[in-house]
């Protein structure tokens, strides 16, 4: 499952629907929005965004891969992203300025440890406070 996904982690590559323009990310095998199937072409989306909701996750909050992160921070912020290209995305928050996230406000995309699995460290997107609007 995680390499058939390496594409979108690495390269957030999305895919644009030929039948009504629409961005899906991740790709999925059909649109999400008018249902239609092998009529895609392959998005480079440009990992620039605003923060459309966001939550700090806590305590017993979190998903078991994220266990160790939430023990030696406490907590960690998480959103979810609205890319300037449509699709909502959900992804951890780094870096957080000392008035913290807000609605509206502008981040990008960094690559970063996600988490480490039987060994083995799995990267993925995380975004941070736009450094250039």
């Amino acid at each position: 499952m995680y390499q058939r996904a390496v594409a979108q982690r690495y390269r957030l590559a999305g895919q644009k629907c030929k039948k009504c323009g629409k961005i899906n990310f991740p790709p999925k095998a059909v649109c999400k929005y008018c249902q239609a199937s092998n009529e895609f072409e392959y998005v480079q989306l440009s990992g620039k965004g605003t923060v459309y909701s966001n939550t700090v996750i806590a305590g017993g909050g979190a998903p078991p891969e994220f266990a160790e992160e939430a023990k030696c921070k406490g907590s960690y912020p998480v959103a979810i992203v609205e890319l300037e290209e449509g699709p909502r995305v959900i992804a951890q928050l780094v870096n957080p300025p000392e008035e913290g996230y807000a609605i509206g406000m502008p981040v990008e995309v960094v690559f970063r440890k996600i988490y480490e699995e039987e060994g083995v460290i799995r990267y993925g997107f995380k975004f941070r406070v736009a450094t250039q609007p």
